[in-house]
């Protein structure tokens, strides 16, 4: 006999259980209430980051960032390799692209702890949807984890706090980074690593003791266990941030290494009590790292199709001076006429404007209480600031011939790897403390500096406020590819070899990899590889005669003469690459003209959707 009524022991348990659920519920909105004034912080970070990156969101697949597509490009491909992690199909030498040599993904800006996290959206919904979300979830990032730890660390009240947080994340050098450098504008681990360095110092300060059994002060010992633990997590971080970019992480370290030393001088007493266990847990976080990124950075440098060296001209990549009191052309009050004074719009990175300049600078006077912090502070932002400027001085345009100081460390190892701009970027976290500063001790106050502070600092940030990234449509991946029609030709893993083949410039054949989550190889390409004088990094590979006659036809939609030569050279190279199917889009360029090339090369073509193949 059975019954749909429930037992005594059941209707106990339910309200067990129902008395277990309110508890948590309790709890949870407890919680929520809590931090509530941290939450709408959060959220409106989010909204701007969305706001910022909206131009992409329609449609993330048929739409591109306008001023850098070609390294949008080259990112969907990383996020759609890094995502194959997921399928257990990823090495560091991964030969999904310049087949047969491949490609040394330790010696690119890969990102390949980030590609990991949103491998399930890139394995779902496609490599665009990955890249959308990140440039938006990066800016929003930074702010959140920088204004937690201006919040938490300072002790700022939220305002300042909030202000502080938001030039770190959406300052003029981040919106324009996001322009296709994700490397770059992942910096939320950034704070973390400042908050396990600043817990570490703490934790090393023996500080005084009294006892209250003696009333006598006498030296205390150093929390170890804390020490330990902070050196572990800082350990930890450093290793996350070189698989999510590493110039960033070098130029955190530089802008930490000068601070640390300008604070021990303005405290020579609290240098001289904590050096001993700083440097030991210093020594512990670098032992740990060495366990974890020993064999990558040695496969970066020394492994498989790795590079010792820069590829980009320090002398190229300097920062004008006059930049500096410039306000970016993807801010509110910018105009394009500044665009001439940097190399390109990913790179806006000194375009602070002279009304924050002269903000930060009385502010820094005016901070007070902080006299040890605005010391490194000012220091650290007056070294990087300068090295940005590159081993020569130009100002508006013009070389000055007198010698930067970035021109003392040109050359060094590892150095050449950071574009000399690029360590403006560490400004914006300097300035964004000499800010938050001033602004929490003037809302502490009462007199009239509690509301002229934080007006004037709004002031200065207002012309700075970024603009959404422009962004404009792309041609659609052939059905060929999204279809998966290319299966019949090509093998899981097999080479697909399209025509014209991708290059720096032209990298859009890379599209076709990034819609098929990355499931065939490609040669040639866009990626760094030692293909420079004597095995030094460049940009991109040797073409081969084929690929390079293909090219040619694509650009200039001339009928080249075929001949038994140019027959002989194309199956080489068919070989070369290990290809199996050559493909031809109805949208490439001078499509025609390619068409009857490849079928003088390699005979007879098969229609397949939207394309043309020939199996070889």
């Amino acid at each position: 006999m059975s019954s749909a009524a429930p037992t005594a022991p059941e209707q106990a348990f339910r309200l067990d259980r129902q008395g277990d659920r309110r508890p948590r519920a309790a709890r949870l909105l407890a919680t929520v209430h809590r931090h509530r004034a941290d939450l709408l912080v959060a959220l409106a970070w989010v909204a701007l980051a969305g706001w910022l990156t909206h131009g992409l969101w329609p449609d993330p697949a048929g739409r591109t960032l306008a001023l850098n597509p070609e390294d949008q490009t080259l990112y969907e491909w990383f996020l759609a390799v890094d995502a194959r992690a997921l399928l257990g199909d990823f090495d560091l030498l991964t030969e999904r692209l310049n087949a047969p040599d491949g490609v040394n993904l330790m010696a690119n800006t890969t990102v390949i702890a980030l590609g990991i996290v949103v491998a399930p959206v890139t394995l779902l919904l496609g490599a665009p949807v990955s890249f959308a979300l990140l440039a938006a979830a990066n800016l929003a990032g930074t702010a959140v984890a920088w204004y937690l730890l201006l919040h938490r660390m300072l002790r700022a009240r939220r305002l300042a706090a909030a202000l502080g947080g938001g030039l770190c994340g959406f300052g003029p050098g981040m919106v324009s980074q996001t322009n296709s450098h994700l490397h770059m504008t992942a910096q939320w681990l950034v704070p973390v690593i400042v908050w396990l360095v600043v817990r570490l110092l703490r934790a090393a300060d023996p500080g005084p003791v009294t006892p209250p059994e003696t009333g006598r002060t006498r030296p205390g010992g150093p929390d170890r266990r804390r020490m330990v633990t902070s050196a572990a997590g800082l350990a930890g971080a450093v290793s996350a941030q070189v698989f999510i970019g590493e110039e960033v992480l070098f130029l955190a370290a530089v802008t930490l290494l000068v601070m640390l030393i300008s604070y021990a001088v303005a405290d020579r007493d609290l240098a001289r009590r904590v050096l001993p266990g700083f440097a030991g847990g210093l020594a512990i976080a670098a032992g740990l790292s060495v366990l974890v990124l020993g064999y990558p950075l040695w496969f970066q440098f020394a492994g498989p199709q790795g590079v010792a060296d820069g590829m980009f001209t320090p002398a190229y990549f300097s920062a004008d001076l006059s930049s500096w009191w410039a306000v970016s052309p993807l801010s509110v009050a910018g105009s394009a006429e500044a665009a001439r004074l940097t190399t390109g719009p990913a790179e806006y990175n000194t375009f602070l404007g002279w009304p924050l300049l002269l903000v930060t600078v009385a502010c820094a006077i005016w901070a007070g209480r902080h006299r040890r912090l605005v010391f490194a502070c000012v220091v650290a932002g007056l070294v990087m600031g300068a090295l940005s400027l590159g081993p020569e001085v130009v100002l508006g345009g013009t070389r000055t011939a007198i010698p930067g100081p970035y021109a003392l460390i040109g050359g060094l190892p590892v150095v050449d790897g950071a574009l000399p701009m690029r360590f403006a970027l560490a400004l914006l976290p300097i300035v964004a403390t000499l800010l938050v500063l001033a602004v929490d001790r003037a809302l502490r106050g009462t007199g009239r500096a509690r509301r002229l502070v934080p007006l004037a600092v709004g002031a200065a940030l207002l012309p700075i406020f970024p603009t959404p990234l422009p962004t404009t449509e792309r041609p659609a991946v052939p059905e060929f590819v999204t279809g998966g029609h290319w299966r019949q030709c090509v093998p899981p893993g097999g080479v697909l070899v399209p025509v014209p083949l991708p290059t720096p410039k032209e990298p859009g054949p890379m599209r076709w990899a990034s819609a098929a989550n990355a499931a065939f190889s490609l040669p040639e390409g866009f990626f760094i590889g030692p293909y420079g004088r004597r095995g030094n990094a460049a940009m991109g590979t040797f073409k081969q005669p084929t690929s390079a006659l293909l090219a040619d036809v694509a650009r200039r939609g001339d009928q080249p003469a075929i001949g038994e030569e140019q027959r002989r050279q194309a199956t080489v190279d068919a070989d070369f690459w290990g290809a199996s199917c050559v493909a031809l889009a109805d949208d490439a360029p001078h499509a025609e003209s390619l068409r009857n090339t490849l079928e003088q090369l390699y005979g007879p073509a098969t229609r397949m959707a939207d394309a043309w193949i020939w199996r070889v």
